[in-house]
C-alpha cells in the first residue's frame, strides 16, 4: 500500500540477528531501505518505505532455520514498531510467526502507533 511507512528499532543480539527480524518483514513490507550493518552499534534501525510491489499484504511464513536471516537468533531481541496502525499490526503478526515473541506494550497516537516485542532465540 503507497505510503505506508513503518520504521524498526532493535536492540539486543548483534548484526545478524537484526538482519534476520529484518528479513522476516521482506515479504510483507518489500526490502527496507537498507539493512542493519554497523556491528559495533547497540540499537540498529530499518526503513521500510512502502509495501512490496507484489507483496501481499499478508505475513510472510516463517523463514526456515536453513534460510540465509532464518527465524533463528542469538540472543533476545527488542523490536519497537512505528508507523501506521495497520503496518505495526501486520509487522507485529509477521514476526509472532517467524520468532517467538512476547508483546511488550504498545502506545496509540491519531495517525501513528507504536510497538514494542521481545523476540527469543
Amino acid at each position: 500500500m503507497p505510503g505506508t511507512q513503518l520504521t524498526v528499532t532493535l536492540s539486543g543480539g548483534d548484526v545478524a540477528d537484526a538482519r534476520a527480524v529484518v528479513r522476516a518483514l521482506e515479504g510483507s513490507f518489500g526490502a527496507p531501505d537498507e539493512l542493519p550493518g554497523d556491528e559495533n552499534a547497540t540499537v540498529r534501525t530499518a526503513t521500510f518505505s512502502a509495501a512490496a510491489e507484489g507483496a501481499s499484504g499478508r505475513p510472510a511464513p516463517a523463514p526456515s532455520g536453513g534460510e540465509q536471516g532464518g527465524g533463528r537468533l542469538s540472543a533476545p531481541v527488542t523490536v519497537t514498531l512505528q508507523g501506521t496502525p495497520e503496518a505495526v499490526a501486520r509487522a507485529g503478526d509477521t514476526l509472532a510467526r517467524a520468532f517467538t515473541a512476547h508483546d511488550e506494550g504498545a502506545a496509540a497516537g491519531d495517525q501513528e502507533q507504536e510497538r514494542q516485542l521481545r523476540l527469543e532465540p
